[in-house]
Parts: C-alpha cells; structure tokens; sequence
C-alpha cells in the first residue's frame, strides 16, 4: 500500500514502550556498585512490592521470565521430591519442561486448550496423591487468553505447611487482580517485557517467608537464580551479578508511572480493552477461543470458517504494520490474539479493529465495516460515567 505505514505492536510481549521510561534510561549512565545505583535499586524494589500488591520481598534477575520460573524449581526442590502442575496452554506445558530438567517427578493436570485448568482436579490430587513439594501454575496463559482461578487454588495450597505455591503472573501483573498475600501465593512471576511497558531482559519473583523456609532446605543446584542470595544481596541495593542497568532505570520509572496512573486503573484499563475486544469480535461474527474464563492481558479469537488465522497475521502486518499472535504450535493457523497488556489506550483498539475489519473483508470474511467498531464503543460507554 503507498504512504506511511506505521509498526504498532499488538502482541502479549513485547508490548509498547513508555517512551517517558525510555528516554530517562537514555540520558542516565550508573555504575551498579554506587550509591546512586543502590538508591535507585532500592526504590525500584519498594515499587515493585506495589507493583505487585505484595509485602513480601521481591528479587529481580536481568533475564526473561522463564528464568525465575527456573530459578523457583531449582530453588524449591530436592531429588526425589514431586510438583504438581495445572497446564492450560505453551506455558503451563514450559513448568511441565522445566521439572523435567531437574529430574522432578511432576503430576500434570491438563486442560483441553481454550479452557481453564480446572481446580477441582488440583484440588483432589492434592488431596490423594500427595505429598508435593509445590503446585504450579499461570495466572494467565497467554498462548490461548484464559485466565486460571489461582485464588481458589492458593487457599488450597496455603493449608500445606511444606507446599508451596508459584504462580507465573507474567501477563497476570497489571491486567488481573490478584492478592499474592491473601490468596497464599508462595512465589509469583513477572517480567519486563508486558505490562510494565519497558523491554524484554528483566524478570521478577516475590518471594514468601514459607517460601523462603523451603528454600533453606532445597538440595537442587543452583547458581545465577538463586533466589536467597539475590534476595540478600538486593536487600542492600545491590545485585550479586551485573545487572542490565539500563533495563533497571526503565523499570524504575515505569513503575512511578503505574503508581501515579494507580495499579487499580491499569487492571481496570486492560479488562475494558478485552470486554471491547471480545464484543467487537462477536459483532464481526467471530467466535472465542477461550471457551470460558476469558483472560485480560489477551483476547484469543477463531478463525473464520475456512480461513487460517495465519492470513490475517499477515495481512495486518503487510498491509497496516500491525502485529497480531498467530496461534501456537497446534494452534497455529486456528486462532489469533489481540493483546491488552500495558502501554495500550481505548484509540489504540479502535484503529487495530477498524484495520482488522478490513483485512477480514480482504481474507473473504464478510462483515459490515463498523461494527466491530460500534461493539467496542458500545462497551466504552457502558464503563464511561
């Protein structure tokens, strides 16, 4: 197509970047064994504890979040012991990949694609195939857009005085509710790259004092992603390695950011996006991926009948400069995804329906050009006062 053709990225990471978080990390040059550094450290960690509606400590490692998730095995478990996974999608099955790693026995609890995991089942292997060392699970799985009940789960898993729960909230954070303290959430995840708006290269973990306990008597090796010795160490403001330093001044003012927006209106901001995404997709005359328990962070969506979602991909992309998700593995060419994850407002989902309005027309899926549109809006004024 002739004239500007803008990139914007719908994916459910990496996400838009703040440029006002960008732009410090810019003009800022910190060496990590200074005050200066350790003063901005420090700060970062105290905003990340909001971040993540927690009192608990939170550790921080320059890689992407499947190294904390490693980092909670290998810091959790011994030979011999077991876990017990829910898997609802690729990243569910990652824990299953990861066990296996260290040689950890896991029960899996698995859900068809498109379906939560369902806790009822959880809840019963807890009950008789017991004991574990810990219990796994996403808070959303972003390769199918469900979302999973990690509150009921963690009050389950909170009355084992030797089993923890970890939860990988890496799309949960800033787009669920979620109450880690109350809910018994032992360790929970996050990375960079998603609602926090600033690169992929940094991942998060808050860390319980149950959690902390366990950990003095896991017997599996570790080295980098030791979660005691970086929490030790980030207790002076300091990271036991060099940490990605620019990354780290991104994220400091990234999350001053979402305290003055408030954690309360980023989730809010999210669940608008999907509920207008979701209305938008049945007016067009799509249907849901996630059958139930739709997540916030992103909207999975069918493909037409006859139509492979790989098309639509790549016709947003060619023709609007628009990334969309295809589906994963086998679901590949089935279902693509809209993200809702951070840097996003209701002018961003407006241009990224009406676009995607035309490219169904273009792929041979017949709709009435506005109507995704009109759904969406119609979702806007029903939240708006």
């Amino acid at each position: 197509m002739p004239g500007i053709v803008k990139e914007r990225l719908f994916t459910p990471g990496p996400t838009p970047l703040l440029l006002e978080a960008q732009l410090r990390a810019l003009t800022m040059t910190l060496h990590h064994r200074t005050d200066a550094f350790r003063k901005l450290m420090v700060e970062t960690l105290d905003s990340l504890k909001y971040y993540f509606n927690t009192k608990n400590d939170v550790v921080v490692f320059s890689s992407s979040g499947t190294g904390a998730m490693e980092g909670a095995i290998s810091n959790l478990l011994s030979p011999g012991e077991r876990v017990l996974i829910g898997t609802a999608g690729k990243f569910g099955e990652r824990w299953v990949q990861l066990a296996k790693a260290y040689g950890i026995e896991s029960v899996v609890v698995e859900a068809p694609y498109g379906h939560p995991v369902p806790i009822d089942q959880m809840k019963k292997h807890l009950e008789s195939s017991g004991p574990f060392r810990a219990v796994l699970i996403q808070a959303t799985e972003s390769s199918t857009g469900v979302r999973n009940d990690v509150e009921a789960l963690g009050k389950i898993v909170a009355a084992l005085p030797e089993c923890c729960f970890v939860v990988d909230a890496i799309t949960g954070l800033g787009t669920t509710v979620l109450h880690p303290d109350d809910w018994g959430i032992d360790i929970m995840i996050g990375g960079s790259q998603k609602a926090t708006m600033i690169p992929p290269g940094l991942s998060f973990a808050s860390i319980s004092e149950k959690a902390a306990r366990v950990m003095e008597k896991s017997k599996l090796p570790r080295y980098y992603f030791d979660y005691a010795k970086e929490r030790k160490s980030l207790a002076k403001g300091e990271s036991s390695y060099t940490p990605a330093t620019s990354l780290v001044v991104c994220l400091h003012d990234a999350l001053e950011y979402i305290k003055k927006l408030g954690r309360e209106n980023l989730i809010a901001n999210a669940s608008l996006l999907a509920e207008a995404t979701r209305e938008s997709a049945l007016a067009l005359g799509l249907s849901h991926f996630a059958v139930s328990s739709p997540a916030n962070a992103v909207t999975s969506i069918k493909a037409p009948a006859g139509i492979e979602s790989t098309k639509i991909v790549k016709e947003m992309k060619t023709r609007f400069g628009v990334y969309l998700t295809d589906g994963q593995g086998s679901m590949k060419g089935q279902m693509f995804r809209i993200a809702h994850l951070g840097y996003y407002d209701f002018l961003d989902l407006l241009a990224v329906l009406g676009a995607l309005e035309v490219v169904l027309q273009k792929v041979g899926h017949k709709v009435e050009l506005g109507s995704g549109v009109r759904a969406a809006q119609h979702v806007y004024l029903r939240h708006s006062s």
